[in-house]
């Protein structure tokens, strides 16, 4: 488990951490256990009394094509947020923050039907992935921007948008996964746009005093990855 001690109280609008010591996600399979909701309350709560000012979820994906594996976790309904509402609750009561991680595989998803921005498959994958069409990526990005209001609706924080480590965002970031020739591949400007487009979005729907955190690889290991200045 990651933590990692802030060097001062962080403020963002109306949020303030009064503990300094952040708890980076990590996905425990409760997220798709059924009794997940109560173990994940349980989880959570005890690390908020510990000390822990803001805890991140594992990831949950903003449409089905995002899922880890097909019955990956997910956020895309209200009749979802009754899953979350008891381990958001139990981090409040305790003094702590809570963010939903939002995370879409990309080409890393174990299904049939993943989905990147182009059809290279991952050497860690055995399906090819389905090239995303201009609508798709405008939908996605919809889809980030409804699970970010959803989690708002279900007490969260804030959102942790996953863009590193090789997960749908970064694919479109570094060029040994983006071999597009239109508007979202090409110039890093290019390949820029469908993170800062889903911030944004993000932004519009949540308002100002919800916490946005863009989770970024400061290091692709990959050939073709993103240079230091594009970091």
């Amino acid at each position: 488990m990651a933590f990692e001690t802030l060097l001062s109280p962080l403020k963002v609008g109306s949020i303030t951490l009064k503990n300094r010591v952040m708890m980076g996600s990590m996905h425990t399979g409760l997220e798709e256990h059924p009794d997940g909701s109560s173990r994940l309350a349980a989880f959570y709560a005890e690390r908020a009394r510990g000390g822990v000012g803001l805890i991140v979820t594992g990831g949950f994906a903003p449409n089905a094509a995002g899922r880890v594996f097909e019955e990956g976790a997910e956020l895309v309904s209200e009749e979802q947020l009754d899953f979350h509402r008891p381990f958001v609750k139990a981090v409040h009561e305790n003094d702590g923050k809570i963010v939903l991680q939002i995370l879409h595989t990309g080409r890393y998803g174990l299904l049939e039907n993943c989905v990147a921005p182009s059809p290279i498959t991952a050497p860690i994958n055995f399906y090819r992935p389905k090239e995303l069409t201009p609508d798709d990526i405008l939908q996605t990005i919809e889809d980030y921007a409804r699970c970010a209001k959803l989690a708002q609706k279900a007490g969260y924080d804030g959102v942790e948008i996953m863009g590193s480590e090789g997960y749908l965002i970064n694919q479109f970031i570094a060029k040994c996964t983006n071999k597009r020739s239109d508007d979202w591949g090409g110039s890093y400007e290019n390949r820029i746009r469908f993170p800062l487009r889903i911030v944004e979005r993000v932004r519009e729907e949540s308002g100002e005093d919800f916490l946005i955190i863009f989770r970024l690889s400061c290091l692709d290991l990959v050939e073709g990855g993103s240079n230091f200045e594009e970091v």
